[in-house]
């Protein structure tokens, strides 16, 4: 089955968890995009759903598709959060950030009651770094001396660029920040790792997202969907 059918099928599922009147965490990424797509078209058969968006990416997709959106400020709590991920362990906690909206995704999984993950089975791993870099946002200013901060722990990072050339600018995120890609030891310990990096002046924010998911569905290469529970007293 194709990727763009596996969207499809995931997409599906994950609105049946979906209720009228609720107020969703709309994330970033091609996953959730497919997701969005779905919500659009219950919002047009008349469902009352409305979202925060977690990147301006996101905004417009959701403007587009006629979902009524709230500022994060304005809200107290979202019933519901969707979002992809990078990597996902056993215990549910994830790498994300590959698009570049960690910190915003990160403050809307915060608001919310109860947060889905939304995957391709190809991204479970049995350790968190086995697939893809950490994605650390920084601020400009000194990014290379936060650079080597990042490197007395072990970490290899790599600044993001907007392309794929070498000379290509930086990334800059919607927070106007770079992200600082970081290959780390996958069998080290990645939550002491990540106060760690928190702790670093510079750093504004790391992909980490830890006790952060209830669940997850992942759809396998034949467009099987299944379900990943957190273990309950991580919840």
């Amino acid at each position: 089955m194709d990727n763009a059918t596996r969207l499809s099928v995931l997409a599906r599922a994950t609105v049946d968890a979906i209720e009228s009147g609720m107020l969703l965490g709309l994330g970033s990424g091609s996953t959730a995009e497919a997701v969005i797509r779905e919500i659009g078209l219950r919002v047009t058969a008349g469902c009352s759903i409305s979202g925060v968006a977690t990147s301006e990416r996101t905004a417009r997709l959701a403007r587009e598709l006629k979902i009524p959106l709230h500022d994060l400020n304005d809200v107290r709590r979202l019933d519901l959060g969707i979002d992809g991920a990078d990597e996902i362990d056993p215990e549910l906690s994830l790498i994300k950030g590959r698009g570049g909206a960690l910190l915003h995704e990160k403050q809307v999984a915060l608001a919310c009651d109860q947060l889905l993950i939304v995957a391709a089975s190809e991204k479970r791993v049995t350790a968190l770094g086995q697939r893809v870099p950490l994605p650390v946002e920084v601020i400009p200013f000194g990014w290379r001396q936060t650079e080597r901060r990042l490197q007395t722990l072990g970490c290899q990072p790599a600044l993001r660029r907007a392309s794929s050339e070498s000379d290509a600018p930086p990334f800059i995120t919607d927070g106007g920040h770079y992200v600082v890609d970081c290959a780390f030891p996958a069998n080290g310990d990645s939550r002491a790792l990540g106060r760690e990096i928190k702790s670093l002046t510079g750093v504004v924010e790391h992909g980490f997202f830890f006790d952060l998911a209830h669940r997850a569905l992942l759809v396998d290469r034949d467009g099987v969907v299944h379900q990943l529970l957190a273990a309950p007293d991580t919840k």
